[in-house]
């Protein structure tokens, strides 16, 4: 049996495109050559591929299933052939996602962007919000690099420990916590927002303070880190989040930030790819970025190591 691997590139794109045309301009074909080149695919595979739905196209059961497989056999063979060439950054033209905590990406977006756009202006990224619920995106090849707070479990699912940031309360000028000895009663009996993408009203914190006898009072969840320093600001709702990483919007609201009475563990802050870029030279060297431009945050002269005394701008 005689295989064209060019049928590969061509199927890869079909997946990520989701339509003929779109898969043609991908790879630079006219819609007639892909298409013939879709019929081909169906002849060696004996499945459809993509069907019609209404004015678009959707891909099978098996299509979804071999979609990461295809992915990563075009990336191993593209890294295959071009393993010899020297990274030029000047000339290089790639589209990365970058998918981080919205705290992150407010605290060191625009560094990365800029970073990223003075090495390589050809390079375009892209920064999603995080989705609602756990997705196998870098598997799939549709993030390049995500940030965590916790190393991953997939063997397949690369990590890289960029820094650690502790936990700070903030509240409004005039909260009655910035008066006064803050005990860990006071801060428990304080009402709270959590931030959860998920909407979660229970973390970390409440575990510590369970083993000390004492209940937060959780009044609501909100979805980012943004949403809940600008609630702090406008309510007597206590936050508690990292120190590094949302201390510059701390700072623009004009928060108070306090030191918790009872320390817990640092956050930890990992970067994550999936084992398929460990060789790609472009992707190296966005990784390298992003670590450069996340642990810079962490080594400022005002990073959360330094004593912590109540900070506004007033």
């Amino acid at each position: 049996m005689q295989l064209d691997l060019n049928l590969l590139t061509a199927l890869d794109a079909l997946l990520e495109e989701g339509s003929v045309a779109g898969a043609a301009a991908r790879l630079h074909v006219t819609a007639p050559a892909m298409s013939r080149s879709l019929g081909r695919i169906r002849k060696a595979t004996g499945d459809q591929i993509l069907v019609r739905t209404g004015r678009s196209m959707v891909p099978t059961t098996r299509a979804l299933a071999m979609r990461a497989q295809v992915h990563a056999l075009v990336q191993q063979a593209h890294q295959v052939l071009s393993a010899q060439q020297e990274l030029d950054l000047a000339a290089l033209e790639r589209v990365f996602t970058v998918r981080w905590h919205d705290a992150l990406t407010a605290a060191c977006g625009t560094a990365l962007i800029t970073a990223v756009h003075r090495q390589a202006p050809g390079v375009q990224l892209r920064l999603p919000a995080e989705p609602g619920t756990d997705t196998p995106e870098l598997r799939r090849g549709e993030v390049d690099l995500e940030s965590s707070s916790s190393a991953p479990t997939l063997s397949d699912i690369r990590h890289r420990l960029v820094g650690r940031d502790r936990l700070v309360i903030a509240v409004r000028p005039g909260h009655p916590l910035t008066e006064g000895p803050l005990s860990l009663e006071r801060y428990a009996a304080a009402e709270h927002l959590t931030v959860s993408r998920r909407g979660g009203l229970r973390d970390q914190i409440d575990d510590a303070l369970t083993t000390r006898g004492l209940e937060r009072r959780v009044v609501a969840a909100g979805p980012t880190a943004a949403f809940a320093l600008q609630l702090a600001l406008e309510t007597d709702l206590v936050v508690t989040l990292p120190d590094a990483v949302t201390r510059t919007a701390r700072d623009q609201l004009g928060l108070i930030t306090l030191p918790l009475p009872h320390p817990l563990p640092d956050v930890p802050l990992y970067l994550l790819w999936h084992q398929r870029y460990d060789d790609d030279r472009a992707h190296t060297w966005l990784r390298e970025t992003a670590a450069e431009t996340v642990q810079a945050l962490f080594a400022s002269p005002t990073a959360s190591q330094r004593p912590l005394t109540h900070r506004s701008r007033q």
